[in-house]
């Protein structure tokens, strides 16, 4: 199994579409046995479906994701956990041990205020009671 997260400096990064690097992870057994980070080289919002499909990712894990980008996932057969932030491996091992909590609601839809990031939906108090599960 090939798990990819958007990555920035360690952490999940927030925005999808406009993601620079994903961290892959190669899984057997449950276990990580290796990792790389690869460049989107300048892939965007739609193109990065078939970018991870080209990598035979089958899981993705992310910030926030707008609703076009979630389809072709969905058509590509990748499984989407959107909404998380932090740290990249801890959601990765988290994943694994099936503890990773992931918004269902983390679209990115561009029309929410400005004081809004995309995918920031600060410390465990989303609105629809899930938590991020690092606090």
């Amino acid at each position: 199994m090939k798990i990819a997260v958007t990555y920035e400096n360690g952490n999940v990064f927030q925005h999808f579409g406009h993601t620079e690097q994903f961290k892959l992870y190669d899984v057997q057994d449950g276990k990580v046995v290796s990792s790389q980070v690869v460049d989107t080289n300048g892939s965007g919002h739609g193109a990065l479906a078939g970018f991870l499909t080209a990598h035979q990712v089958e899981a993705l894990i992310c910030g926030g994701i707008g609703g076009g980008a979630q389809m072709a996932l969905a058509q590509a057969g990748i499984r989407l956990y959107a909404g998380c932030s932090g740290d990249a491996d801890t959601r990765v091992a988290e994943l694994l041990a099936g503890t990773l909590v992931s918004a269902a609601e983390a679209t990115c839809d561009h029309h929410h205020g400005e004081d809004h990031a995309c995918g920031d939906h600060g410390c465990g108090h989303h609105e629809d009671g899930h938590t991020c599960g690092h606090c």
